[in-house]
């Protein structure tokens, strides 16, 4: 069944078209990846099914009485609410019923109410009205459910009095995802719900998504995410949706078929057009060169005929992403960074307990732990902005390094971006325009505020800077967060050619896959090294445990949940596997059908002419309406034999 329609749609921003004629259905219980470069309207669809705007022009129809649970990238501000109030407050309505139930059963223990047998009996009849509805709507098992989220989630019973307002815009944000799930409603739209998001809590979250019984709408970059999550991709590309019945890795082959047979289409048609124009113009040259109207009256008919032509558009195939062009200034000691026995607190929390570990030249090292677990804080001690309680830390030498920081505010917002690379990298304008182009400020968008920049825009911006340094040491922190998928495959590309050494922070198991020689996992204060990427490391950590579990050699196969990767193969063999057409023999007789076509087509011209003169006596004479619109669908048909005529007669040219 549908419960979300939309029907030619267009929406605006200022004088910016964002959404172009899209069409798009959602049906019950269905899962969809919503893909598309940053600014491509995947927010303000949302936004649009969410009621919290209106299209410009077209037709978007939501179930009625349907519940929708939205979660936008910046979830609203609970001011005077604890964190318990955020997540519970879908039960707001329960909440109160419960506070008149326990009103009415002080009512019901007051001995002046006991006495009073006609009070008292609406007093009971009241108070089962209010259990009914209560149990009805699963006033019961709320307080259950909320805590059965928030720990898949990983948010602590501990901050549930804590106010709101004073946490973190992460915390925020996963308490804004959990209070979404708790309501469970039919529809469920989520902007970027897996940023802020621990491996553990991503994990959890794919697995309440796929039991999840109503229907998801997903904004998403995590690649992984959407290949464990969705089933049915819909990208929004130059303001227009296409779809695809299959998750991310299956878009890619079918998105790769749809651009190469549409180019081919594309250029087929070209042809067709190029040979139409060619002929046009022969056939009016023929007709100034012997005063003959039958060529001029046939190259106004194939005029028509082209222009009534639905035109093919010419497909993007490679479209331009920003240019992460890394190569550090020099290179470094073969031993880039080593520590033992590292020990870090703060107060009465120990960080690290004896953590160790060894970076070598050229190593790209994926660091991964729990929220809390003290990988930024391992970083700052790298950087020297924290100090060790114990333990020794050596870094190499000729050592540059470069940290990206997940969450860096600008020190003065009002800035603009053209002002703040300059002011950061010590450039003239000319040049700084032509830097930031590479990574997609174009015109009139290094003049935003660096203060109002999404967080694509913020993070690609800081890319520009750290590769401008050219260190020989990369930190990265949550690299990937907020990029569009576009630009997180044009970094790991740059980073993947990068000579230098990298240990990167992340969660984005797609880009752990394509970079990670090694991963190290930060766990109970110590570092545990495996070597390989994402889908190595978890099969060599299941065995450990099994190993610890049976005390003996694990005989598990390759783990199942491992996410299919593109595959290069797939996306070639549709080629092989076609059958070759076979070549028709050459028409015989040719130049005869081709008179023969030629004198029926002089016919039709004549009918055709006649049929018009016809059509405006009528007109004219204001004959009925019925007796126009025979004469019209006559017209028609003989419209519609002469354009087939003159399609067989060009193929014989």
């Amino acid at each position: 069944m549908i419960i979300v329609n939309g029907q030619h749609i267009r929406k605006y921003h200022a004088a910016n078209l964002i959404l172009d004629q899209v069409s798009f259905e959602v049906h019950e219980g269905e899962r969809i990846g919503l893909i598309g470069r940053n600014g491509s309207g995947k927010s303000t669809l949302l936004q649009l099914i969410a009621r919290h705007t209106q299209p410009d022009e077209g037709m978007l129809t939501v179930k009625k009485d349907i519940q929708v649970g939205y979660l936008p990238q910046i979830p609203a501000e609970f001011d005077e609410g604890t964190v318990h109030e955020a997540l519970a407050c879908g039960f707001r309505h329960l909440a109160v019923c419960r506070e008149e139930m326990t009103g009415l059963e002080q009512q019901m223990a007051d001995p002046a109410a006991a006495g009073d047998a006609d009070a008292l009996n609406s007093i009971l009849d009241a108070y089962a009205r209010l259990q009914e509805q209560f149990e009805r709507e699963g006033g019961y098992e709320m307080d259950a459910r909320i805590d059965q989220i928030a720990d898949g989630l990983q948010i602590p019973k501990a901050s549930y009095a804590q106010p709101f307002r004073h946490l973190s815009g992460g915390e925020k944000t996963r308490i804004a995802l959990a209070s979404q799930l708790i309501q469970q409603p039919e529809l469920l739209l989520l902007d970027e719900p897996t940023n802020h998001l621990d491996l553990k809590g991503m994990e959890w979250l794919e697995h309440f998504l796929q039991s999840y019984t109503g229907a998801c709408l997903i904004v998403s970059h995590d690649r992984y995410f959407l290949d464990r999550v969705v089933s049915r991709i819909m990208e929004l590309e130059d303001g227009e949706a296409h779809h695809y019945p299959t998750n991310y890795s299956g878009y890619l082959r079918e998105k790769e078929e749809r651009l190469l047979q549409q180019f081919a289409d594309y250029q087929e048609q070209q042809k067709v057009i190029r040979k139409m124009k060619e002929t046009i113009r022969q056939l009016e040259e023929w007709g100034r060169i012997g005063s003959n109207e039958k060529f001029f009256k046939r190259a106004a008919s194939m005029r028509k005929a082209l222009e009534r032509m639905e035109q093919v558009k010419k497909p993007v195939l490679e479209r331009r992403s920003a240019d992460f062009n890394m190569s550090p200034l020099d290179r470094s000691g073969r031993r880039v960074l080593s520590f033992e026995q590292l020990y870090k607190t703060f107060g009465e929390r120990m960080i690290l307990s004896g953590a160790e570990g060894h970076l070598q030249y050229g190593e790209k090292v994926v660091l991964l732990g729990d929220n809390g677990s003290g990988k930024t804080t391992l970083f700052k001690l790298i950087l020297g902005e924290e100090q060790a309680d114990g333990g020794e830390l050596q870094l190499g030498t000729r050592l540059d390094i470069g940290y990206l920081a997940q969450q860096a505010p600008a020190a003065d917002g009002t800035m603009t971006v053209l002002e703040y690379y300059r002011t950061e990298a010590g450039m003239e304008e000319g040049e700084a325009r032509g830097v930031l182009a590479r990574y997609l400020f174009y015109g009139a968008d290094v003049f935003k505020r660096v203060g109002q920049l999404s967080g694509g825009e913020w993070s690609r911006l800081r890319l520009a800077l750290l590769v401008r340094r050219k260190p020989n040491l990369l930190l990265l922190d949550e690299p990937t967060n907020h990029l569009d998928i576009a630009s997180r495959e044009a970094l790991e590309e740059a980073l993947e050619e990068f000579p230098g050494t990298i240990l990167a922070i992340s969660h984005d198991r797609y880009f752990m896959n394509r970079l990670a020689q090694r991963v190290w996992e930060l766990e109970g204060g110590r570092v545990h090294s495996y070597l390989g990427n994402f889908d190595e490391y978890r099969e060599q950590r299941r065995r450990r445990a099994a190993v610890a579990a049976a005390a003996g050699p694990s005989t598990g196969g390759p783990d199942s949940r491992r996410a299919a990767e593109p595959s290069s193969a797939a996306g070639r063999g549709s080629g092989a596997a076609r059958q070759a057409a076979p070549v028709s023999a050459p028409r015989p007789s040719a130049g005869r059908l081709r008179e023969q076509l030629e004198r029926r087509m002089a016919a039709l011209e004549a009918e055709l002419a006649a049929a018009d003169y016809e059509l405006q006596r009528l007109s004219s004479a204001g004959e009925a309406a019925a007796l126009l619109q025979a004469q019209w669908e006559a017209r028609e048909a003989l419209q519609q034999e002469l354009d087939r005529l003159l399609e067989e007669w060009m193929e014989l040219e």
